[in-house]
């Protein structure tokens, strides 16, 4: 026995000195890569990542930290960087890259700290007063803003600082306005899914107490108190939107009208369902967002124009720097393009990266850079860090790095064949076709293709895991988009806004027009097409990380030693994506609406009335592209509540009013219901309002061994501002008295 351990011993042995030089090798050939990277300052771009690893480590957390023993942890790590700065070089590395992940955790508490403002506890209806903000018009009502200067009878005496709601009627204020009203008012919903997304959190940032509904009319009163400057600006610039936004729907009519009305002034609520989801099926829904693209465009536009204005004059081009002015003037037309079109969260970060990149013209530096990039994530980092968490900011930079790294690869690769042009005098015919091919990609017409295809290919994992949904004709979506944009939608906004104050921006919106039913059809070639879009399920909630890293190995480092990480770390992340627990029974956090799997293996909607949101979500992680409306088979719903058959053939009832517990807790197997369970409850599992404030939305898996596999939106002890601890966390008898006001909080919420 001994012997041959020892031969196995040996054997071993023999092997990892066979691998030691290739291990050797593997090993310099990193150093090598490293130090290049060095000579390049590539890991000054790594830092930008550590500040995002701190904002998401943020908000990972359970429980508020302390703002004290946050910044005393930046002041710690920085100071440590300073004084390892010269002597001890990866010491320095480690304790830089420790102070980002600090300064991102910092900017993220003291960010919640700074909005911090009261929200409605629950269902309640109030009279309120305050001035509108923003108003959103809609071919029937409208949405609307409105920054409460008064509350009486919410919930708790609570005074929200903004709340948004919603008018049937066609309204008769505008922004700026001081109205009065009746509302009834809801917190913003938490995620219907762990993992999903969580609108109570964004609401929280911006500083919603509540959203709901006006009842009845709006009046219109005098302020007691003039209105902030800050106000009565964006809201003269909200009303003139919303003007030109009306006027350019009337023009041209229907769904077309709504898309140039949204491409032109960021308005989109015109739209119509059917117009989403033929553009969103095509891929190229970005086409209805002010993007980093038409930003560009907008500051191209400027740049090029007041520079070839300037160069008109012969002594100005001869004696002053004439493209250093080109460039602060575009600075401040996209300042007023962001302003006009709304100034929101996407178009600000688009904003910040062309006026950095503008910036770089004036202070003589490259324009087009991973730094600059970086930069405009510090800036996001340290006064929105909460827009990392966003679709918006990782399919923006994603594909911005993706561009940049292209743009980088192009020049290198010109500057190595110029290089071989100069050695070889009398290239072969291999040669001369591998440059041709070469010079097809970086200035022929595939040079849009390989740019689509490196941004696609970024950011298709943040679509798969932001919307569970891939557009796999995106390659051809994206650069007839991009044509649109140049040629229609950019030049026509810029122009038409110029003259629509003197009534001569009819004809522009009848160009555009033509340019807007020739993306449609195409864009519903594209949607019609085989496997025109795919779903995917739910990830497991680690995948995305790995992914993200893979994406920024591939667009981050310039050799190919180290660019190389990102295939391990990719194929990581997809057996994460592929790894989707999956659920066979999820239950939204108010639960008042439940999906089950039916035998048959696709779910079905529990509820008399399930949130569209909700119901899209959770069909959306399951990768079913059906509407909610088609997942209601194999339900029987009454007045009561609803029941169904599970996919082991469990019954689940869904219980909305006490008189059903009698029945439905002695018949089904689970119970879920927005009510306080009763004591005496018998079926195995209840999923009621006490156990649900302490979970949030859950979703559960029956596996064929038995049990319940359980996944909570809410963590263990969970206290956030947006996430509070509920006050009674102990199960007790409710009063009559209680009973009825669940009941009838429960009625109110479902007219």
């Amino acid at each position: 026995m001994s012997e041959a351990r020892a031969a196995e011993h040996r054997e071993l042995g023999g092997r990892a000195l066979s691998l030691a030089p290739w291990l050797d090798r593997l090993a310099a050939a990193l150093r090598d890569a490293y130090a290049e990277e060095t000579e390049l300052r590539r890991p000054f771009l790594w830092r930008a990542v550590a500040g995002i690893a701190g904002v998401v480590f943020y908000f990972s957390a359970n429980r508020e930290p302390s703002l004290a023993l946050c910044f005393g942890a930046l002041a710690v790590f920085a100071l440590l960087a300073v004084v390892t700065r010269r002597r001890h070089a990866r010491a320095h590395a480690l304790f830089l890259a420790l102070a980002c992940v600090a300064a991102g955790f910092g900017s993220g508490a003291w960010r919640t700290a700074r909005v911090a403002a009261p929200v409605v506890p629950r269902i309640g209806v109030g009279e309120l007063t305050g001035f509108v903000e923003e108003l959103d018009l809609r071919p029937t009502g409208a949405r609307f803003v409105l920054r409460v200067a008064s509350a009486e009878g919410l919930p708790g005496d609570v005074v929200p600082a903004r709340v948004r709601l919603t008018t049937r009627g066609t309204p008769r204020f505008a922004a700026g306005d001081f109205v009065g009203l009746k509302a009834r008012l809801m917190p913003p919903a938490r995620a219907a899914l762990p993992g999903g997304y969580d609108f109570a959190r964004d609401a929280y940032f911006a500083r919603l107490g509540g959203v709901g509904s006006a009842l009845g009319r709006v009046e219109t009163l005098p302020p007691p108190d003039p209105a902030p400057a800050s106000l009565r600006f964006f809201a003269a610039v909200d009303r003139v939107r919303n003007d030109l936004a009306l006027r350019i729907y009337k023009i041209i009519g229907d769904d077309a009208g709504a898309i140039a009305a949204a491409m032109v002034t960021g308005k989109r609520d015109f739209l119509s369902e059917h117009a989403k989801d033929l553009i969103r099926r095509a891929g190229i829904f970005h086409i209805v967002t002010i993007s980093g693209m038409q930003m560009t465009l907008v500051a191209g536009i400027f740049f090029v124009g007041f520079r070839r204005l300037l160069a008109a004059s012969q002594t100005l081009a001869l004696n002053y720097p004439i493209k250093k002015w080109a460039a602060a003037l575009a600075m401040v037309g996209a300042v007023l393009y962001d302003i006009g079109t709304g100034s929101r969260v996407g178009t600000e970060r688009a904003l910040v990266m062309t006026l950095i990149m503008l910036a770089a013209v004036l202070v003589d530096r490259p324009s087009l850079s991973m730094r600059n990039l970086a930069l405009a994530v510090f800036f996001v980092v340290a006064f929105e860090p909460e827009a990392i968490l966003g679709a918006s900011f990782q399919l923006s930079f994603a594909a911005v790095a993706a561009l940049i790294a292209v743009y980088e690869w192009r020049g290198a690769a010109l500057a190595r064949s110029h290089a071989k042009r100069r050695i070889i005098s009398t290239p072969g015919r291999f040669s001369e076709w591998r440059e041709a091919l070469l010079d097809r990609l970086l200035h022929g017409p595939g040079a849009p293709l390989v740019a689509t295809l490196c941004a696609t290919s970024a950011t298709a994992s943040f679509m798969a895991y932001d919307f569970h949904e891939l557009s796999p004709y995106v390659l051809i979506g994206n650069p007839l988009t991009l044509a649109i944009i140049e040629f229609f939608a950019v030049p026509c906004a810029l122009l038409g806004a110029t003259l629509y104050p003197f009534g001569l921006d009819g004809l522009i919106w009848r160009w555009l027009e033509m340019g807007i039913h020739l993306v449609t059809w195409l864009a519903g070639l594209i949607a019609s097409a085989p496997g025109a879009s795919l779903q995917v399920k739910a990830f497991a909630p680690w995948a995305i990380v790995f992914l993200a890293l893979a994406v920024l190995s591939a667009v981050l480092w310039r050799t190919w030693a180290l660019r190389a990480s990102a295939i391990p770390l990719a194929l990581i992340g997809l057996i994460g994506a592929k790894s989707g627990a999956g659920f066979d029974l999820a239950v939204a956090a108010t639960g008042d609406a439940a999906a089950i799997r039916l035998p048959s293996g696709e779910l079905a909607l529990l509820g008399k009335k399930p949130g569209a949101f909700a119901a899209e979500q959770w069909l959306r992680a399951d990768a079913d592209g059906r509407a909610a409306v088609e997942a209601r088979g194999g339900i029987a719903c009454d007045d009561y509540g609803c029941v169904g058959r599970l996919v082991d053939g469990r019954f689940v009832a869904l219980v909305s009013a006490r008189a059903a517990f009698l029945e439905d807790c002695a018949r089904a197997a689970i119970v879920v219901t927005p009510l306080r369970a009763p004591e005496g409850c018998a079926a195995p599992l209840i999923i009621d309002r006490i156990r649900l404030a302490d979970t949030g939305a859950v979703s559960l898996r029956f596996p064929k061994e038995g049990g319940a596999l359980w996944t909570t939106a809410r963590g263990v002890d969970e206290d956030r501002p947006w996430s509070p601890r509920p006050q009674q966390t102990v199960k007790l008898a409710a009063a009559p008295e209680d009973e009825e006001s669940d009941e009838a909080e429960l009625a109110e919420s479902m007219e």
